[in-house]
């Protein structure tokens, strides 16, 4: 039987918000096994944002004379107050807005950015992993009192691509989704959504829509000329909504969604915060920034989301993937895996017909 999810009066974006990502280790009964070569439609022509290759780096040698010099300026850093934090970011031309302690790492980061520069030891804080980030927050099917069996369809699949070069917002896909178990939306859902009737009735299912994602991706070449990977907020887009959507879907789930970055994690990490100050509403306040648009939209969530990661970027940052599925069980990925490249598949065969799949593993 499906994990549900269970909801009383509360919004599918305040559970995701709530949620310890410690206790969403779902694993579907009826799973197909990972290593199965028979795949649906959708999955045969998914590019993988992450193609498997031994691709490794290099250590650092933290006994150069610089890493002595970074600690020194990190030191100083501590002891400066919140005014002498902006005062001192102002002069560099740095962000000067957020908490002290986001300043603090911010400042720190621009420091071990220029002494590693400097000393030609490594690329420095500006180096990433992927070429561009593809941020995701869907909006699913909800009731103010949820029952048991009740199973969230996806209605809103937003995508936000995001630049780790030129760090901004460079495109975006947008679109609705026929639900096809409860095809008529609750007033609670149209009211927290802001999606109508009319928009999930004149959709595609699921199934088209994710086929247009997958278009949307190779057309941008990701996956074979640049390196991507998935971001969301919170483990629950991909292990619950979309774990759950394509097995009502009757689709194998999709491979570029096997891993993603987990900004929660990242977030706490990178700014050394608990897990309870990484909320959306929370992340974005604590960095000196405001929502915008309209709430539980999932392409304003996904735009605003993009904002946080791209705040992290220009703070130094190296956003990694952290979490993935195997098994339809979530898993953590070690921050010390290597970075995956690029690889060329064969075509494969989806539904009588020979489709190119430049992308998929």
């Amino acid at each position: 039987m499906l994990a549900v999810l269970r909801l009383t009066g509360a919004s599918t974006r305040e559970h995701k918000e709530n949620i310890n990502t410690k206790d969403v280790n779902v694993k579907m009964s009826a799973t197909r096994d990972e290593g199965e070569e028979e795949e649906k439609t959708c999955s045969r022509i998914c590019p993988s944002a992450e193609p498997d290759s031994p691709a490794s780096q290099s250590n650092s040698d933290f006994s150069h004379p610089v890493y002595k010099e970074i600690a020194v300026a990190n030191g100083h850093i501590n002891r400066m107050s919140k005014d002498d934090l902006r005062i001192k970011l102002s002069e560099l031309k740095l962000d000067t807005r957020g908490v002290k302690d986001v300043m603090k790492k911010r400042l720190k980061s621009h420091y071990k950015k220029q002494k590693l520069l400097q000393s030609t030891t490594e690329g420095g804080a500006t180096d990433t992993y992927y070429d561009y980030i593809c941020v995701v927050d869907f909006e699913a099917t909800c009731e103010e009192d949820i029952p048991p069996d009740f199973l969230h369809e996806i209605i809103e699949f937003p995508m936000v691509l995001v630049s780790t070069h030129t760090l901004e917002i460079v495109d975006s896909f947008q679109e609705y989704v026929k639900p096809q178990l409860n095809p008529e939306l609750s007033d609670f859902c149209v009211k927290l959504t802001g999606i109508t009737q009319k928009m999930v009735d004149d959709a595609d299912p699921f199934p088209e829509v994710l086929q247009r994602v997958v278009v949307w991706l190779q057309e941008r070449e990701l996956g074979t000329k640049y390196k991507y990977a998935i971001l969301t907020d919170g483990a629950w887009d991909m292990s619950k909504f979309l774990n759950i959507q394509c097995r009502l879907s009757d689709i194998r789930y999709p491979q570029f969604a096997k891993k993603w970055i987990n900004i929660r994690k990242s977030y706490g990490n990178f700014y050394k915060v608990p897990r309870t100050q990484t909320k959306l509403s929370t992340m974005l306040e604590k960095l000196g920034l405001k929502y915008e648009g309209r709430p539980h939209s999932g392409l304003d969530d996904s735009r605003n989301i993009s904002r946080i990661a791209l705040r992290m970027l220009k703070d130094g940052c190296q956003l990694r993937v952290n979490e993935r599925m195997h098994a339809g069980q979530l898993l953590s990925v070690p921050s010390s895996d290597p970075v995956e490249e690029r690889r060329q598949p064969p075509q494969q065969e989806s539904s009588g017909h020979v489709v190119s799949t430049p992308h998929m593993i």
